[in-house]
């Protein structure tokens, strides 16, 4: 690494932890005034208020680099131009090609960092911010999902008609037991309880429908089917109140491993909204080369002197930041609403703005 890279690298790198500071303060600042009102309420101490924003910081941080990486760029870039270090640079022989590879390493040492932090660190300490926020904020958060059916095991399948969250009481409960298609078992309760004490569900007024060949109401006795049942009955499942759980945002709390995890498990059951998990998937992979396009469009942005000054090519930045915000989301909702595939949703803003990327380095003075 020669000493212009050095330069280049130094500037790229020192410029982005600034600009990742300078917003997470403002973020921080803006949701403290907000939270006061809850944080008063509930009698929280300063200790308290302090652990929940050590978490909150590193979160905002790692979910801001790709757009804060672009800033830093055109910052950086239109800086040089300005002073025009860039002609003097390529005037002394070293192309533009040759330009761009400390910018492409700083971007591989952001996107390693930012690869790691988002996939195993930062999951970790999300897992007490979204307790926090669940306790203090989010008292209210119920389990909405009706009608919701589940498979815990091969050719087991579950059925409850609504759950409460707050006092984890189910209704309507039925169980199902399958073998070559044939229904050998049923067991329904009108209500389900699970009981923190024994760390078993309680049943009541359950009966259970077992069949001995095939279920023949018609012929009910020559099918060999018995009937039993009574007030309560304990039992175990493979299910917990932690199923049972608000979903919102819960893959924060996730790392990559245990996010696929949780989409095997609610595919397995053909649960609803596995879509949101698989977007976070990708998009945890995808992120890293988003720094890499993001650099690339930045430096091509700004790289080109302009006689009004830096202003022109930071607000172009900032714009264009705006539309690559807008563009990811809504191809996440999109994917989250079943509409577009997850994988698609995470990687078509980098393909879009590679593309217009390399159509703009045509244009670009080397």
């Amino acid at each position: 690494m020669k000493i212009l890279d050095k330069y280049i690298l130094k500037k790229i790198l020192t410029t982005f932890f600034f600009v990742v500071l300078i917003i997470v303060a403002i973020i921080v600042v803006i949701d403290i005034t907000e939270k006061m009102d809850k944080f008063s309420e509930n009698n929280l101490s300063k200790v308290v208020i302090l652990g929940y924003y050590m978490d909150f910081i590193p979160w905002i941080a790692g979910l801001i680099a790709p757009i804060t990486v672009f800033i830093a760029i055109v910052y950086v870039t239109s800086r040089m131009a300005g002073q025009t270090e860039i002609i003097a640079i390529l005037s002394s022989g070293v192309s533009f090609k040759r330009f761009l590879l400390p910018y492409f390493f700083g971007a591989m040492l952001i996107a390693s960092m930012s690869f790691v932090f988002n996939g195993w660190l930062i999951p970790k300490s999300n897992r007490s911010r979204l307790s926090f926020e669940t306790q203090y904020f989010n008292r209210n958060n119920y389990f909405s999902t009706r009608n919701l059916h589940l498979q815990l095991e091969p050719d087991v399948y579950l059925y409850i008609q609504s759950y409460n969250n707050q006092t984890n009481i189910g209704f309507q409960f039925t169980l199902e037991k399958f073998k070559n298609n044939e229904l050998l078992e049923k067991l329904t309760a009108d209500q389900i309880q699970w009981d923190s004490t024994k760390m078993k569900w309680s049943l009541h007024w359950w009966k259970i429908h077992r069949v001995g060949k095939i279920f023949d109401v018609k012929n009910i006795l020559d099918s060999g089917v018995s009937l039993t049942s009574g007030d309560k009955l304990d039992t175990t499942l493979a299910i917990s109140p932690k199923d049972f759980e608000n979903e919102n945002r819960k893959y924060d709390g996730m790392t990559i491993p245990e996010l696929q995890q949780h989409i095997d498990k609610l595919k397995f059951r053909g649960s609803t909204g596995v879509e949101a998990y698989e977007v976070e998937k990708y998009i945890r992979f995808a992120s890293p080369f988003t720094i890499f396009v993001l650099v690339f469009m930045g430096v091509i942005v700004s790289a080109r002197k302009n006689r009004g000054g830096t202003g022109f090519q930071i607000a172009l930045g900032f714009f264009l930041s705006f539309i690559f915000i807008l563009f990811f989301m809504m191809s996440r909702t999109f994917a989250e609403a079943g509409s577009l595939s997850p994988l698609i949703a995470a990687w078509i803003p980098n393909v879009v703005f590679g593309v217009i990327s390399l159509g703009m380095y045509k244009y670009v003075p080397r």
